[in-house]
C-alpha cells in the first residue's frame, strides 16, 4: 500500500531507508543532515532498527561498516565536513567494499546557512571512486534512498546519497510505501582475509574497484530509460542544458515558457558519469549549458568527455564566467546564467525573463544587521566574560596576555562583540591543538609568551577533543581547557551524547564524566564549577589559567533552549545610575538600551542573573522583587 505524505527531505530519505529494510543506523548531528537520524530513531522500536549517535562521523561509518560486514543493511548519516572525519576509513571501504549494504548521507550546505565550508560531496564521490546519488526533490530522496540500498547489496560497495539544504529541508507531498518490521535475518560475519586491508589485497582490489566504476557508468546511463532521476527532454534548438539536485529544478523553472526550445540533460546518479547516455545526448547539440551548484563537477565531466571524443561543441558554465563560483543558486541566478550563455552563443534564441521584477540591489537600502548571538540567558556568556575578567587580572598582575582559541558550536558567537572572547575557529576540536601550537611558540617570541585558553564543548570534546586533550598533555603544552558543559548537543537540536547518560533512543546508559577523562588524559588540575556564581567562575579561570601546563575546568549550566529559568529580571530605575555596563558588556539579546538612557530588560530574559552580577548599582533585580 501506498500513501502520500508531506514531508521533509531529510525525513523521505529515513522512510526510503526504513522501507529498504535498513537494520543499523548510526550518524553523528549536523545540520543539514540531522532529521535522517532523527526520523530513524523515533521510529526505531516500531520497525525493530538498532540507532545511535556516535561520538564523531569517523566512529559513525565505522560501526556501520562492521554492521555491513555481517550482512545487515547499514546506513551512516553527517553533513559535508563530517565526511572529512570519516574520510580515513572512507578510502579505505571501497578497496575492501561490503557484505550487507551500507548508505552513507551526507548533506552538503551551499550558501553556507550553518557550516565552515561549501564543499561538494560528489568531488569526494569521485576521489573514493564509491557511486553518488543526487536526488532533486524529497520524493527521489525518497526512492534514491531504496535505490542506494539495493545498489551497495547488489554491488558489494558503499553508496553516497547525497543532498544539499534546500532538498534536505524543503517539504513535498511524497509517496510512500507500508514499512515492515528491518529483518534479522542476516547471516552474520564470516572470516575471510578480505576483511583485512593489506597492500596486497589493496593492489589485488584496485583494478577491480576501477572496473566497477566502467559497470556503474553504464548502469547510470540506463536510468534513463527505466526511471525519473535520469532523463532527456528534447528540445527544437541546438543547445542543451545539464543540470543535477535542486538545481535542475531551478533550471525547470527558469525556462517553463521556453521548454521546448532547450535540451535538458537531469542527472541524479552524479558519479560515477553516465558517459553513454551523454554521449547520446550530445549527439544533437552544439552548445551546452552547465547549471550545478558549487563545484564545476559536471562541467568537468562533459569537458572530459568531449575532449576524448573530438566534439565540436561550445561549453557554458562556471569555468567561463557565466555561473557563481560559489554560493547557493536561485531561478534567478540560473536566468541570469543562462542569459549569459546566450550572449556569447551565436542563435536567435531569446533570452529568458524573469517572472518577478529584477531588484536593483545598487539602490535597495540595506538591511537591518542581524548578527547571530548566544541566547539570553546562555551560560557560555558567563564563561567567556569570567575569562575576560580573569585575563584582564592577569594583564594587570603579571604583564600576561591571552589568546583565546574556539571551537565549533553555540560558543563561536563568543567572538562577537561585546565579548570578542575567540581569536581562532577552525573545525570541530582544533581549539585544543591550535592552542597546543600557539603554546609551543613562545620559546620563539620576543616579549612575554601568552596564555593559551581553549574553549570546546561538551559534546565536541567528545567528538574530537579527547585526542588533542592527550597530546597536548603528552607534549607539555602550558594551556588551560575550558569545557563548556550545557549536557546536549545545542547548535544541531539538542541531541545527546556520552556525557548525558541516555542513548539516543532514550535508554539509560553510563554516563561519562568529563572531568574523569580530563584526569586520566593526565591533566594535573582539573575542577568543576557551576556557572551560577560569576565571582566564583573568574576565580576558577584566573587559578587555571595560572597553573603551569595543561589545565582544564569543566563549567556546568543548562541550555535555555531546554530548560529556561523560571525567574526574570528587571531594572529598578531608582537604583540605575545608566552606566549601560549590562549593555555595552555582555551583549545580551534580553537587554537593550533606550532613548531615556537606561537599559530594559525584555520578557525573554531566562532568569541566569549575570547581569544583576555585574551591575555596580545593584539595580538589576527580580520581578517579583520590585513589584
Amino acid at each position: 500500500m501506498t500513501s502520500k505524505r508531506i514531508l521533509m527531505g531529510n525525513e523521505a530519505i529515513a522512510f526510503g531507508a526504513m522501507k529498504a529494510g535498513v537494520q543499523i543506523a548510526s550518524g553523528y548531528p549536523g545540520t543539514p543532515s540531522t532529521e535522517v537520524m532523527e526520523t530513524i530513531i523515533s521510529n526505531a522500536n516500531k520497525y525493530g532498527i538498532y540507532a545511535e549517535w556516535a561520538t564523531n562521523e569517523k566512529v559513525a561509518l565505522e560501526t556501520a561498516v562492521g554492521a555491513a560486514y555481517s550482512g545487515a543493511n547499514a546506513m551512516v548519516t553527517m553533513k559535508q565536513v563530517g565526511l572529512n572525519v570519516a574520510s580515513d576509513p572512507l578510502m579505505s571501504l571501497s578497496y575492501i567494499g561490503v557484505k550487507g549494504s551500507l548508505v552513507i548521507l551526507v548533506s552538503d550546505d551551499p550558501g553556507p546557512h550553518s557550516s565552515q565550508t561549501e564543499q561538494d560531496t560528489r568531488a569526494f564521490g569521485h576521489f573514493s571512486n564509491i557511486p553518488v546519488l543526487d536526488p532533486s526533490t524529497p520524493q527521489e530522496a525518497y526512492d534514491m534512498a531504496k535505490l542506494a540500498f539495493k545498489l551497495s547489496h547488489e554491488m558489494e560497495i558503499p553508496v553516497i546519497l547525497r543532498t544539499t539544504t534546500r532538498v534536505s529541508h524543503g517539504c513535498a507531498d511524497v509517496m510512500i510505501e507500508d514499512i515492515d518490521p528491518a529483518s534479522r535475518d542476516i547471516e552474520g560475519f564470516v572470516k575471510d582475509p578480505k576483511w583485512v586491508i593489506f597492500p596486497k589485497l589493496t593492489a589485488q582490489r584496485h583494478p577491480w574497484l576501477e572496473e566497477l566504476q566502467v559497470r556503474l557508468s553504464d548502469r547510470f546511463s540506463e536510468y534513463f530509460k527505466e526511471n525519473s532521476f535520469n532523463s532527456i527532454s528534447k528540445g527544437n534548438s541546438k543547445i542543451g542544458m545539464v543540470a543535477s539536485g535542486v538545481s535542475y529544478l531551478y533550471a525547470k523553472e527558469a525556462i517553463k515558457d521556453s521548454s521546448e526550445t532547450f535540451s535538458l540533460f537531469k542527472i541524479g546518479t552524479v558519479h560515477p558519469f553516465p558517459e553513454k547516455a551523454a554521449l547520446e545526448f550530445l549527439s544533437n547539440i552544439t552548445d551546452l549549458i552547465v547549471i550545478e551548484e558549487l563545484d564545476p563537477y559536471l562541467e568537468e565531466q562533459f569537458l572530459q568527455l568531449i575532449g576524448r571524443h573530438h566534439l565540436d561543441m561550445n561549453i557554458y558554465g562556471k569555468k567561463n564566467g557565466h555561473f557563481p563560483l560559489s554560493g547557493e543558486y536561485n531561478v534567478d541566478t540560473v536566468i541570469d546564467g543562462v542569459n549569459s550563455s546566450l550572449k556569447d552563443i551565436n542563435t536567435d534564441v531569446p533570452f529568458l525573463y524573469h517572472s518577478s521584477p529584477v531588484i536593483d540591489k545598487e539602490n535597495v537600502p540595506p538591511l537591518p544587521v542581524r548578527p547571530p548571538t548566544l541566547c539570553a540567558g546562555c551560560m557560555h556568556r558567563t564563561v567567556f566574560y569570567a575569562f575576560k575578567k580573569a585575563a584582564g587580572k592577569l594583564r594587570t598582575e603579571k604583564g600576561m596576555e591571552s589568546i583565546f582559541s574556539g571551537d565549533i558550536g553555540c560558543y563561536t558567537l563568543g567572538n562577537a562583540r561585546p565579548l570578542n572572547m575567540v581569536d581562532t575557529c577552525l573545525c570541530m576540536g582544533a581549539g585544543i591543538s591550535i592552542a597546543a601550537g600557539l603554546s609551543h611558540t613562545h620559546h620563539y617570541q620576543r616579549d612575554q609568551k601568552a596564555k593559551q585558553v581553549a574553549f570546546i564543548g561538551d559534546s565536541t570534546f567528545f567528538h574530537s577533543g579527547v585526542a588533542a586533550v592527550i597530546s597536548a598533555v603528552y607534549n607539555n603544552a602550558d594551556i588551560t581547557v575550558a569545557v563548556l558543559d550545557n549536557r546536549t548537543t545545542a547548535m544541531t537540536g539538542h541531541q545527546p551524547h556520552p556525557g548525558i547518560g541516555l542513548t539516543a533512543t532514550g535508554v539509560s546508559t553510563k554516563v561519562i564524566d568529563i572531568a574523569d577523562v580530563l584526569r586520566s588524559c593526565g591533566v594535573d588540575l582539573v575542577e568543576t564549577i557551576e556557572v551560577n556564581d560569576l565571582g566564583e567562575c573568574i576565580d576558577t579561570a584566573k587559578r587555571a589559567m595560572e597553573f603551569e601546563g595543561p589545565s582544564a575546568v569543566v563549567f556546568k549550566g543548562r541550555c535555555v533552549g531546554i530548560t529556561k529559568g523560571k525567574e526574570q529580571y528587571v531594572v529598578d530605575e531608582g537604583k540605575c545610575t545608566g552606566c549601560m555596563l549590562c549593555v555595552s558588556q555582555l551583549g545580551c539579546p534580553a537587554i537593550f538600551s533606550t532613548s531615556s538612557g537606561l537599559p530594559v530588560i525584555q520578557d525573554n530574559c531566562t532568569g541566569c542573573s549575570l547581569c544583576a552580577q555585574v551591575c555596580p548599582s545593584d539595580a538589576i533585580v527580580l520581578k517579583e522583587d520590585s513589584q
